[in-house]
């Protein structure tokens, strides 16, 4: 993978491209799961940048061993500002959130980050609207996602302006995430494997003094952690940031931002079978009828990419 400086005009390999794609979308499923696990005893700031410093530095360390040469100082800025919109800000937002919301009513907002990638591809970045199936399976996706967790079944963890600021945190973060996608394109980046670790470094390094300041926590606080907190943070390092970032700071690079939302429809479908599994949580038949209609907006929106 070469650096770029501008949208992507060759077409990607299909192999490599649903590879990626099928990598976020099961891996980032079970983000949600793991990032509550990872914050029910530690401040979710604090752990939230261990987890992108330690992955960062591991990515970083692996490119530079196998080769990959010291990107020059524009290439670090411009990765430095994609990894601050997407994991200092967008990330850090959501951390913040799944304390006052439940992470089903998260992973049902994260169905809203497709309105926001073609929305602003449309108005700002691409100035390109999107063809009338794309916008259909939107319209399909977004009704399967509120079948899927209706909010009114949903008990936060406070009451009503509990709930609100953690809708508002995880609003906040997804339209960040979305700057930050569709900026990566137009950044002039370096390789994928090393980019991918500047931008949790930066990330990791623009949260710890943050956390530092409003979190009751220490530098080293992270050795008194749970068991639980850390094998989810491992988890959440390799499968969560190493794998699964680094396919999507791919797909950013080389896939339309049609295809790339659909991500957002299949993580709560995925988020809920674990739920369901590993957290005790009902999965009733309007669930299950929300998550095949989401899938039928992911099918829509595939076939009307172009």
């Amino acid at each position: 993978m070469q650096a770029i400086t501008s949208p992507v005009s060759t077409k990607p390999n299909r192999v490599t491209l649903w590879a990626n794609l099928i990598s976020v979308y099961i891996l980032w499923g079970s983000t949600y799961l793991f990032i509550h696990f990872m914050t029910e005893q530690m401040p979710p700031l604090y752990m939230v940048s261990v987890r992108y410093l330690i992955a960062g530095v591991i990515l970083y360390s692996y490119a530079r061993v196998s080769g990959t040469p010291n990107p020059t100082l524009a290439e670090w800025k411009s990765s430095g500002i994609i990894g601050i919109l997407l994991l200092a800000v967008a990330n850090g937002c959501l951390s913040l959130g799944i304390q006052y919301i439940p992470s089903g009513m998260a992973a049902l907002m994260g169905g809203l980050l497709p309105v926001y990638l073609l929305s602003l591809n449309w108005i700002s970045f691409g100035k390109k609207r999107p063809s009338n199936l794309a916008l259909a399976g939107l319209a399909i996706g977004l009704l399967g996602i509120y079948l899927l967790v209706k909010p009114d079944k949903l008990q936060g963890t406070g009451g009503v302006d509990a709930k609100l600021i953690g809708v508002g945190l995880v609003a906040a973060g997804n339209f960040a995430w979305a700057i930050g996608t569709l900026l990566t394109p137009r950044l002039s980046l370096p390789s994928g494997t090393i980019s991918s670790g500047i931008q949790m470094i930066i990330g990791g390094l623009v949260l710890m003094p943050i956390s530092l300041a409003l979190e009751p926590v220490s530098l080293f606080s992270i050795f008194d952690a749970p068991g639980k907190a850390i094998g989810s943070m491992i988890y959440l390092v390799i499968f969560g940031s190493i794998i699964g970032f680094s396919s999507y700071s791919w797909l950013a690079r080389n896939a339309t931002p049609q295809l790339l939302s659909t991500y957002a429809f299949v993580n709560p479908v995925v988020a809920m079978l674990l739920g369901t599994t590993f957290a005790g949580e009902v999965f009733s038949s309007q669930s299950f009828v929300g998550a095949v209609v989401a899938l039928v907006g992911v099918v829509l929106i595939t076939l009307g990419r172009k």
